[in-house]
Formats: structure tokens, C-alpha cells, sequence
């Protein structure tokens, strides 16, 4: 599965179960962790865990590459693996903590306008 794929169904899942702020970088010139960074924002712990659930299932369903998850269930930040894709899910102290957007700040965001609904 492509990379580009692999970002859409993630990205598909997120807006599904109402993440917020819901952004991607593009690291394939800043980095050689992954292709991409996917960082979103879920309002508490559990729905930090709704989130990361419907990602790891519709990406199974899809046939993508397993995920190796770090974080603890009821903590506030998750972390998926998938390769060419890492996908951060915070709830929001912790992400304004962390500023991964400020820290890969060299990276290109990825338009996502095509993907997510309009609230």
C-alpha cells in the first residue's frame, strides 16, 4: 500500500470519529522516520483511543501494513506506526505541549481539504 493511501484512510478514519486539527506533513525530504506525519487532536483520553481504534481497523480492513501503537490506553497521547506513516493523536494540552508542528516546522502540510467533511 502506498504511503499516499495509507494517509487518506487514516486521515478518512480521524474525521470519522471527530478529531480536530487535523494535520499532515510531508517528511520525505526533512526525515527518514516516514513519509509522512499525520498530528490530530481528540477532545479526551477516550476519544483518543476511539480515534486511534478506527485508524488500526479501517487500515486492517484496507489491507495496510500492521501498526505498532506506543502510549498507554487513557493516556493523552497515542502514537501509530505504520511505516511510511506516524500518526500522533493528542488531546489538546499535550499537543500544544509537544508543538510537533513547530518542531518539524521544515516540513511541507499536505492538503487535506479533499478528505475531511465540513463541519
Amino acid at each position: 500500500m502506498k504511503a499516499e493511501e495509507l494517509l487518506e484512510i487514516a486521515i478518512r478514519a480521524a474525521d470519522d470519529k471527530r478529531a480536530t486539527d487535523i494535520v499532515a506533513l510531508d517528511m520525505k525530504e526533512v526525515s527518514l522516520l516516514a513519509d509522512y506525519f499525520l498530528i490530530m487532536t481528540g477532545g479526551s483520553d477516550r476519544q483518543v483511543q476511539a480515534i486511534v481504534d478506527a485508524i488500526d481497523d479501517k487500515v486492517a480492513e484496507a489491507g495496510g501494513p500492521a501498526v505498532r501503537i506506543e502510549g498507554k490506553k487513557g493516556s493523552n497521547w497515542l502514537l501509530m506506526d505504520f511505516g511510511d506513516l506516524v500518526v500522533d493523536v493528542f488531546v489538546p494540552d499535550a499537543r500544544a505541549f509537544y508543538n510537533l508542528e513547530k518542531l518539524w516546522a521544515q516540513a511541507p502540510l499536505v492538503d487535506l481539504s479533499a478528505w475531511l467533511t465540513e463541519a
